[in-house]
């Protein structure tokens, strides 16, 4: 690390070495060399004269690339690109008069940021498959725990702590269908030329279209791709990139949801993130135990879901068949916003993984606020004993009313129940009012539906995907 110059927070705090390694240079520069390799072969395999042994000589030289070569020459001629295919040129010259024939820059630079982000959405799917894993997991141990529901924040009807889970966890297999959608339909560039007019390769090919349309769908089967564009200028489209990042957006706002309700019940210390033996909370204030990583998952989304606003002007942005306003941008924001939803996911990860319950709070706030939500079935239940239901809707609004004052201005405990066991308008005594206070009463269907939602929806992802699982996340600070 150094410390005399600014680097990324994101790749020396957040971001794993393996999503590092997609968007580094060393990844960018071998993938080059495999489509310049994957073009000669096509060339050759279509009729050009290129030999074997140059293909031989390309191919032992893919990975063991000369930058010192390319960054000198870079300083010459200023074109990345061009320096590149000289540097593999030095290292290969009885193939370096063929390496990138008939290619334009963006044969290497736009067919690589498809497979680089190809491959960065494989490694955020793996991640978010194991989110889902770990919150399934947490959802049906506590789909039986009633705890109080909230609208508004506002106490509510209760529910249970498995069900508020299940909220979240629908929440990512939404993002995992977009994902899915999104990888399923990811094409190449393919070899479009200077302007996707394939010229350069029609006259390379004397002509022969037969030729020049099984370029693209040779390039595509050599790099493990369904297809290439259909059409294209010098460019793919960039709405592909607002897609991309689209997915990754979402996956932050889904990873925001979970991690402010779980600093919400952190508040209430009826659910708890993870803390470790030694961790500070404050520098001041010793006891304190802050939601730090939850907090860090919302402070990361918010920079990927602002993240979308790159791709989309750089989209409307774009002249004709080419102009170069999107190269710079381009390579901040899509590795930017990669790199911090593999940090998000990590934190996803370690923060379901570890969630603490604590059973006693939350049964004590829901038996705080029940009384007032027992108050319907205590009133039908009197309704049989022989009272009058009007009458006694009224006195429990009375009631209701006095008890909420004891509460709020007094500080007392809620002492409804106590009261309506003292009116003799309900004709109720101390057990018959227990029978009503049982909260799984309160909580619907909530086991049910987390059970169903489990049953399918969730684990025939997980078992399709089973050889995914089993990841866990290191969290560097």
């Amino acid at each position: 690390m150094s410390t005399d110059r600014y680097s990324s927070p994101l790749s020396e705090r957040y971001a794993s070495k393996e999503m590092q390694y997609v968007f580094s240079q060393d990844m960018k520069f071998k993938t080059w060399r495999k489509l310049w390799i994957a073009l000669a072969e096509i060339e050759k395999e279509l009729g050009l004269n290129i030999t074997q042994e140059q293909i031989d000589e390309l191919k032992a030289h893919q990975d063991d690339i000369n930058y010192d070569v390319a960054k000198a020459r870079e300083k010459e001629v200023r074109h990345d690109v061009m320096s590149h295919v000289y540097a593999y040129g030095q290292q290969c010259p009885k193939a370096a008069g063929i390496i990138h024939l008939g290619a334009t820059s963006c044969y290497v630079g736009d067919n690589t940021d498809i497979i680089i982000m190809t491959d960065a959405l494989k490694l955020v799917r793996k991640k978010l498959l194991n989110v889902i894993a770990s919150l399934a997991k947490f959802a049906d141990e506590y789909k039986d725990l009633p705890t109080l529901g909230f609208t508004h924040f506002q106490p509510a009807q209760p529910t249970t702590v498995g069900k508020r889970a299940s909220l979240w966890l629908q929440d990512f297999t939404i993002d995992l269908e977009d994902l899915d959608y999104v990888l399923d339909n990811m094409k190449l560039l393919g070899s479009k030329g200077t302007t996707g007019t394939q010229a350069s390769f029609l006259e390379l090919f004397d002509g022969d279209l037969t030729k020049v349309d099984k370029l693209d769908p040779m390039l595509a089967e050599k790099m493990g791709f369904k297809g290439c564009m259909a059409v294209s200028g010098q460019t793919y489209s960039r709405k592909i990139d607002m897609k991309v990042v689209n997915v990754l957006a979402g996956i932050a706002s889904s990873a925001t949801k979970m991690a402010q309700d779980i600093r919400l019940l952190q508040h209430l210390k009826e659910v708890e993130e993870p803390h470790e033996a030694k961790q500070i909370g404050s520098s001041a204030m010793a006891y304190k135990r802050n939601p730090m990583r939850s907090e860090r998952i919302c402070s990361l989304s918010r920079y990927v879901i602002v993240d979308t606003l790159n791709p989309a002007i750089t989209e409307i942005s774009q002249w004709f068949e080419r102009t170069l306003d999107d190269s710079a941008n381009k390579r901040l924001s899509i590795p930017e916003g990669f790199l911090a939803v593999d940090g998000i996911l990590d934190l996803c990860m370690n923060v379901t993984d570890g969630l603490v319950v604590y059973p006693k709070v939350i049964e004590k706030r829901l038996m705080s606020e029940l009384p007032f939500m027992a108050t319907e079935n205590i009133m039908m239940d009197a309704v049989k004993l022989g009272g009058n239901r009007q009458e006694l809707h009224e006195k429990i609004r009375e009631l209701s009313m006095i008890a909420g004052d004891h509460v709020k201005k007094e500080g007392r405990d809620n002492d409804l129940l106590e009261m309506i066991v003292k009116d003799p308008a309900f004709h109720m005594d101390e057990d018959k009012i227990k029978e009503c206070m049982d909260p799984k009463k309160y909580t619907g269907c909530s086991a049910h539906q987390v059970d169903k939602f489990l049953a399918e929806v969730v684990n025939p992802i997980l078992e399709a995907n089973k050889d995914e699982l089993g990841l866990t996340a290191e969290i560097n600070v």
